[in-house]
Order: structure tokens, then sequence, then C-alpha cells
């Protein structure tokens, strides 16, 4: 007997799994807050240089301060007059050429900003404009770097010590980060404390997925995955609107953070994961665990139905250590190689291109409130439609949403600046689509990988993946130079995805690798499948092998 084998006799989805996934849910709003309230709290506002000059008190005369005034119209917001000079000759009449030949450009050491959209962010709280303009950009990426090491460290942190334990460290933990960073003293201090608040979010997103979907049958899994992200689009939306009426980072820091402070509470509402109890061997608390969600359930747990799932546990395990399966064996064969390759990319643009788009809301022209609400609600029919294209076909979804984001990023080229509502109606489609292919790619990957490198195939794409959210904020700060080079990039990588996509095998109604070789033989099992049932899709293998270990949630896709 299988784990899933108890999991349906206590119910699939029964209240005791639904209470779990409401509790669980909520940490996917404070997900959404942390991972997007930089495009408020590190927005750019208007600005232009504080002219020393217009302080009265230096005693300047009013045709001087009037010509200083002129001339600094051909300036650009990084420069200003070093007027010196012209101070030491203020005693003597001066005319306008006079005044020009003493006058000395310099760079600007403070800045006035317009505080019409926001009473302050990080850039104004440290000056990041001008020369310091791309520490911006370089401080969400290192933010992207801490949801990689949260992965990684989080991962095996809670196959030692529980997914319950990890999610108990890391949500109360991200109250205590943002609020550091609501009083961080500098920027350095700031840019440390996101990256361990990308690393505790990380960490938190990772298992509560797991810890949800190790309580739920097979059957309802993709059901759950929606639901949670679903629950993620909504923490998207309401951002927008704490954001708004919220004009100061460091309020909407803390607004977003001492929340968080409540999840302290899960010590009292959350389980731990039955399935990894059973793994360690702690089997009578996996019973009596297994024993309430039954009776919460209205079920009866067999009392041999956990020793069954024990001795199937030890098999599996045994199984496992004939042969040690490595990182290397993703690249050592052939067909595997195409596969590991072609996905690592698609994994790197998925994620390259989704946080490109949300992290460049503020660029498209028109209330950045109203389009982050609107990018937030998109993600809900590109969550919805995949539940519909995914059961025909796995590569097609896969090909034709990448494609549909890359065409509507390539598009925004082609609508002059003075248009931005077109620009940002192209932008939402560009989300739309790779937010669909961001969700397919998930049950695609675990499918194509056999099961035996199945784990390591999906964490090297993981990894691959959050190369692209690390990179992203940068590709967006070669907007300095050509605004349409971010657009570009996000276009051409996107359809460049959805082309190698076309190498990828069909997987859907196919059955599931279990070794190498049946991932090398592929061709020739499906060629005998199809002489044996003609043109029929035959299902080779239940929902349960299929669902397992495929879906993941938005939350992971950092």
């Amino acid at each position: 007997m299988h784990f899933d084998d108890i999991i349906l006799e206590i119910g699939e989805f029964g209240k005791y799994q639904m209470i779990l996934l409401i509790w669980m849910s909520l940490p996917q709003i404070f997900l959404a807050f942390h991972m997007l309230a930089i495009i408020f709290t590190g927005a750019i506002p208007h600005y232009q240089c504080h002219h020393v000059w217009e302080n009265s008190d230096l005693g300047l005369s009013n045709f001087t301060t009037d010509v200083l005034r002129n001339l600094s119209l051909y300036l650009d917001a990084c420069s200003t007059f070093d007027i010196k000079n012209v101070r030491l000759s203020e005693h003597s009449v001066m005319d306008f050429e006079t005044i020009k030949r003493n006058l000395t450009t310099v760079a600007c050491a403070k800045w006035d900003y317009d505080t019409s959209i926001f009473e302050s962010t990080i850039v104004t709280e440290w000056n990041l404009v001008c020369e310091k303009a791309s520490l911006n950009n370089v401080g969400s990426s290192i933010y992207m770097l801490g949801v990689l090491s949260g992965a990684i460290v989080s991962g095996a942190l809670a196959d030692k010590y529980g997914r319950r334990a990890i999610i108990l460290v890391c949500m109360p933990m991200q109250a205590v980060f943002g609020l550091i960073i609501a009083y961080a003293p500098n920027f350095y201090v700031y840019v440390v404390m996101r990256y361990l608040l990308g690393a505790v979010i990380q960490g938190a997103a990772i298992n509560v997925f797991t810890l949800v979907t190790e309580w739920t049958g097979p059957k309802r899994r993709v059901i759950v995955n929606t639901i949670l992200d679903y629950v993620f689009s909504f923490g998207y939306m309401v951002l927008a609107g704490i954001a708004y009426l919220i004009r100061d980072w460091q309020n909407l820091q803390i607004a977003t953070s001492v929340p968080g402070i409540l999840f302290i509470a899960y010590i009292w509402l959350i389980p731990r994961s039955a399935r990894w109890l059973l793994a360690k061997n702690r089997t009578t608390e996996a019973l009596d665990l297994l024993k309430k969600a039954a009776d919460m359930n209205g079920r009866n747990l067999p009392e041999t139905a956990l020793l069954y799932a024990a001795n199937a546990q030890t098999e599996v395990e045994e199984k496992k250590s004939d042969r040690n399966y490595t990182m290397f064996d993703l690249v050592r064969t052939p067909e595997i190689k195409k596969r590991s390759f072609v996905l690592f990319y698609i994994w790197f643009v998925n994620v390259l291109v989704y946080y490109g788009l949300s992290l460049g809301v503020s660029e498209f022209g028109i209330n950045i409130y109203l389009t982050q609400l609107i990018f937030g609600f998109v993600e809900i029919p590109a969550h919805t439609i995949i539940t519909f294209c995914l059961p025909y076909s796995r590569r097609m979804t896969q090909t034709v949403f990448l494609a549909l984001g890359g065409l509507a990023c390539l598009l925004i080229l082609a609508v002059p600046e003075d248009y931005p509502n077109v620009i940002t109606g192209l932008a939402i489609g560009g989300k739309f689509g790779i937010t669909a292919s961001f969700d397919t790619v998930y049950l695609y990957t675990a499918e194509i990988f056999p099961t035996v490198i199945r784990q390591r195939g999906m964490g090297a794409c993981s990894m691959f993946a959050r190369i692209g959210g690390v990179l992203a904020p940068m590709i967006n700060l070669v907007r300095i130079y050509s605004s349409a080079a971010p657009v570009i990039i996000f276009g051409c990588a996107s359809l460049l995805g959805s082309a190698l996509g076309f190498l990828l095998p069909e997987t859907a109604g196919c059955s599931l690798p279990e070794t190498i070789e049946d991932a090398e033989n592929w061709k020739k099992r499906q060629y005998k499948d199809h002489e044996q049932h003609g043109d029929k899709f035959i299902l080779h293998c239940d929902d349960r092998k299929q669902n397992t270990n495929a879906n993941l949630s938005l939350e992971e896709k950092a």
C-alpha cells in the first residue's frame, strides 16, 4: 500500500485538508507582498537637481540668479554648476557672458523629488539616482539571490526537521526582517535584510506547498495548486490597493510586514506532514495525525494501513539505494541531455520575463496602481485557461503561450511612446502568456523527466529559473541606455524558448518514463503504442502517477 492509498482512505480533500488549505493560503498573500513591494517602495519619482543658487542666503544678485536659472535648463538632472568663481566675482558688475565663463559643470549632490505619486521611496531616502541609479536594481537582484539561497537551504532543512518546522520559523521571521528593512539606517543594511527576507519567504513558500500537497489526494492536487495560485494573484492585487493608500515606503513596508507576526499562532494550527513522519520512522506520530484527519473527514482508517505504507516506504528506500543517481545523469545520455538543456532554458526565460514585466510595471506609462491591479488580475484567467488546454497537449500549450508572451513584448516596439494605454495593454497580454506558460512548465517538466531523476531534474530547472529571477532586474536596468532593449530581450528570449519547446516530447495521455532507458526509447514506445491502439491517446498511468510530484505553485517561481 502506497501512502497515497492511505490519503484515499482518510479522504482526498475533506474538511481536514480544507482547513489546512485555508491556513496555508494566507502565506501566499505575504509572498506576493514581499516579492512585489519593491515596485512601490523602490519606485523612481520624477526628480531634478537641487541647485545651490536657489538658496537666498548666498548673496547673489537677482540678475545672476536669473542667468544661472536659465542656463541650468540645458543641464540634465544629474548636473549642476559650480558657482564658486561667480560668487568671488559678485562684487563686480558681470554680464551674461562673464557669468557663463566663470561656471563649471559638476555632478549634482542633492535632488528635489516629485511627491505627487509617492511621498517617499528608497530612491528618495538614499538618493539612488544618477551614478547610484543601478543600486536600486542591484538590490532587487540580491533579493532574488536570497530567494535562490532560501530554496536550496530550506529544502535540505525541511527534509531533516520537517516542513512544519521551517514554516514556523520562516513566516514570523519575514515580519522581523521586514520591520528591520523599514528602519534600515542605510542602503547596505537594507540590501542585506532584503536578501534574508527573500531566503525566508522562499523557504516558507516551498514548504507551504509541500505540506498541503502531502496531505492532499492525487486527484485533488491540481485543484489545490490552482487555488494557491489564485491566492497569490489576489495578494498581487491587494498590494496595489495598500500601496495606493500608503504612499510612504517605510509605512508600506511596515504594513505588509507586521501582520506576519500573527503566524506565530501556526504553532497551534498546522500539523506536521504524516508522509514525512513516516519517512523518518516516526510511525506512532504519523498514525495519530492520520486518525485525527480521518475522524475530521468522517472516515475510518484501518489499523493495518500504516503498517503496509511503512513497509512500502522501506521497499522504496531500498530500491533507491540500488543505484545512486546524480545531477550528471541529467546530461549523460543524448535524449535526457536534450530535454534537460531545453527545459533549463524554458524555466530560465519564464522567470526572466515574468519578473521582468512584473518589476518593470512603472515603465509602461499609465497609473502604476491600476497597472499593478490589472497585472494581478490577468493571472486569474491565465491560471484557469491552462486547466482546459493541458489535457489536449502539454507541448502546444507550452509553446503557444510562451510565444504569445514573446510576441506581445515585441509588439510594444511598434507602438509610439505617446500611446501608453496600448503599450500597457500589450504588456498585460505578455503577462498573461508568460503566466500560463509558467504554470504549464511545472507539470510538463515533471512528466518529461523519468522517475529515477525527476526530483533532480525539477531541482536543476528551479535553479536556472531563479537565475532568471536574479537577472530580471538587471535587464530592466538596461532601459537607462535603451528603452527598447528590455522588451527586445524578453520577446526574443521567449520566442526562442517557444521554438525549442518543439524539441520536447508530447506527454499528454502518455505513460510517465520510469527509467532513463524509458526516456531514451521514448519514440519507440510511442510508435509501439500507436501500432497497438491506432490514433487514440491511451492513458498508461493514473492521475496519482502523473500528479504526485508534478504540480508546484506560483510561489516557487522566483
